[in-house]
């Protein structure tokens, strides 16, 4: 079935129908069904179509959205809207035909795409926060477990394990609030913008705008259809999260590598080697390291895609859900790995270098007034005095002290009593954002149903 052909005597061949048609929208379902009550409730109730055909309209299309997880599609179905409609017809008979009335398939993808989106906005978001939430609860347990910082991947200097499981926090309720405010800006209605222009009937934009929960119709109907710029900003927030989980999925990598010894992955979370008795595989961190590039790839390819389209639509929008549809799904499964090897790893971090107290031994002699770039100096020389001898600073003596600098003083060495830094601010902050963003979100999608 199409929803359209009165102006062609002949049939499409099966190579066209095989190429333009289009089975990944089929996940809209309940989305195109929730769009077409509020539009056949928008007819019946301005006199566009009799009341009763709405009524009849209405009741078969929650009976398809009842059993809409086993609706059986149809081989000649071009796309979810036809499928929609061919077994509307099938339950209502003729009537069927008027469910079209006053709207274009371009409109009406273009609101189903905005309401798939602005749900999984909302389910990415609380994604999030079991994300964050999990981070805090490492943080808090491993407050007092020293770490030494990394710059260029050298030892730099010392903090806790629980200040970088802090880091990923931080990212996370960034990444929360651009889902957020993503999904604000794609909860407007294109419905009745119609092929480009709208009808010529009395449709009600902001009627059905208010039924769907959404905060108004797009004012330029030519927008209204012909932009996907929603769509780019939801994949890069996908893409922004994915780069996220990716740097720390490295970490982790190199953590649980026999060279650094940080982590010892849990079973449940871990693979094994077909050849290789011994190994502890982190694939979860690997795979979310690798599916990374294929977000990154999609973000370039929704934004190539729009580059040089004319308004309004184009059959080109029509690969915009294979792209947004894939990176919703990677960061979905990606999150949820990642918490599951975070909760089921344990962790045990080798004390650091004694060199990453070297700048705390220079600020001590800035303390005592020596300008910087010479404390700099004088704790280079030291460094390099104790290489030279095959020691390092936690072995310095007063002797060596003096042997550079006699403003250096042996209580100078204390600093090489690790302590790390207090992260209680932090984390009652992050609590704090943690419940003010889950009342911003729900506040902010505009859904009243």
């Amino acid at each position: 079935m199409t929803l359209w052909g009165g102006r062609f005597a002949g049939e499409m061949s099966d190579i066209t129908r095989d190429f333009t048609g289009d089975t990944s929208d089929r996940r809209l379902i309940r989305f195109d069904i929730e769009g077409s009550l509020a539009h056949v409730a928008m007819l019946g109730e301005t006199g566009i179509i009799p009341q009763e055909e709405a009524d009849s309209l209405a009741v078969g299309l929650r009976d398809i959205l009842e059993d809409a997880d086993d609706f059986e599609f149809a081989q000649t179905d071009e796309d979810i809207h036809t499928a929609v409609e061919r077994r509307l017809g099938e339950l209502v008979g003729e009537v069927a035909g008027k469910l079209h009335t006053g709207r274009s398939r371009n409109d009406q993808v273009a609101l189903d795409l905005r309401l798939y989106l602005r749900d999984a906005a909302a389910a990415r978001s609380a994604q999030l926060h079991e994300w964050v939430g999990s981070l805090v609860t490492l943080a808090e347990a491993s407050a007092g477990v020293v770490i030494p910082t990394y710059t260029h991947l050298q030892q730099a200097q010392v903090t806790s394990l629980g200040n970088h499981f802090l880091a990923y926090a931080w990212m996370g309720v960034r990444d929360i609030y651009r889902f957020s405010d993503c999904a604000m800006r794609l909860n407007l209605s294109p419905l009745g913008a119609g092929a480009s222009a709208g009808s010529t009937l009395p449709i009600d934009r902001q009627q059905t705008a208010e039924a769907l929960g959404m905060l108004g119709p797009i004012p330029n109907t030519l927008d209204a259809v012909g932009s996907r710029d929603f769509v780019s900003e939801y994949v890069f927030c996908c893409a922004q999260t994915m780069v996220h989980l990716s740097r720390l999925a490295e970490e982790i990598v190199l953590w649980a590598s026999h060279e650094f010894g940080w982590i010892r992955l849990g079973d449940e979370v871990s693979t094994g080697s077909s050849a290789l008795p011994q190994k502890r595989n982190p694939d979860i961190a690997e795979l979310v390291r690798g599916r990374t590039a294929g977000l990154i790839g999609d973000t370039a390819t929704i934004l190539t895609l729009q580059k040089a389209l004319p308004l309004a639509y184009n059959r080109d929008l029509q690969e915009d859900k294979r792209i947004v549809f894939h990176a919703d799904d990677t960061i979905t499964g990606a999150i949820e790995a990642m918490i599951a090897l975070l909760t089921g790893s344990e962790f045990a971090v080798p004390t650091p270098s004694s060199g990453t107290s070297a700048l705390p031994i220079a600020e001590r002699l800035v303390g005592r007034g020596v300008p910087f770039r010479e404390a700099h100096r004088l704790v280079g020389e030291l460094v390099s005095r104790l290489e030279a001898e095959d020691r390092s600073l936690a072995e310095a003596t007063s002797d060596d002290l003096r042997a550079v600098d006699d403003r250096f003083d042996i209580s100078d060495l204390d600093v090489l009593q690790f302590e790390p830094p207090p992260i209680d601010d932090q984390l009652n902050e992050l609590r704090l954002l943690l419940n003010q963003t889950l009342s911003r979100a729900s506040r902010r999608s505009g859904r009243t149903r």
